[in-house]
């Protein structure tokens, strides 16, 4: 088998193709998650915690150039290193929110599975006679027809 073929057979197969439509609803589930993060979770905290914004929390790890505003954005165009552990609390509270968002889902789905009725028993059948017994019945009944059988 050529690699070729054996690549389109793996490229065929259900679970892969499976694999692909999760990934990409994964991707799209991710931003949404991403989006209620940013524009939902975080300004609120950001508002209890004293109008903190976080995605603004860094650390200039080098000496800022005169005249560079003091913001995450105008540093990284300077050229500056910094530390954005602000970032990182956005992406962190997005993992978690999302690994919640997860295991809630995975819950119910095995809840669902749970409570689906088992299946309905087969009903009872009178038992196969095996054909050598129906065979020798034939036989028997065969022979008793048999005029020199008779008394």
């Amino acid at each position: 088998m050529s690699m070729l073929q054996e690549f389109k057979a793996f490229a065929i197969k259900g679970n892969v193709m499976d694999l692909a439509v999760g990934v990409i609803i994964g991707s799209a589930f991710g931003k949404i998650v991403d989006s209620v993060v940013t524009d939902l979770v975080m300004p609120v905290a950001g508002m209890v915690f004293g109008k903190l914004d976080f995605s603004n929390l860094f650390v200039a790890l080098a000496t800022v150039p005169a005249g560079t505003a003091m913001t995450l954005d105008a540093l990284k165009k300077a050229g500056v290193p910094v530390l954005a552990y602000g970032n990182f609390i956005s992406v962190a509270v997005n993992f978690v929110i999302l690994a919640f968002i997860i295991f809630m889902m995975v819950k119910l789905v095995n809840r669902l599975r749970n409570m689906q009725p088992p299946a309905p028993a087969e009903p009872a059948t009178a038992p196969v006679t095996a054909e050598t017994v129906l065979l020798l019945r034939e036989i028997r009944d065969n022979l008793q027809a048999l005029p020199l059988l008779k008394k």
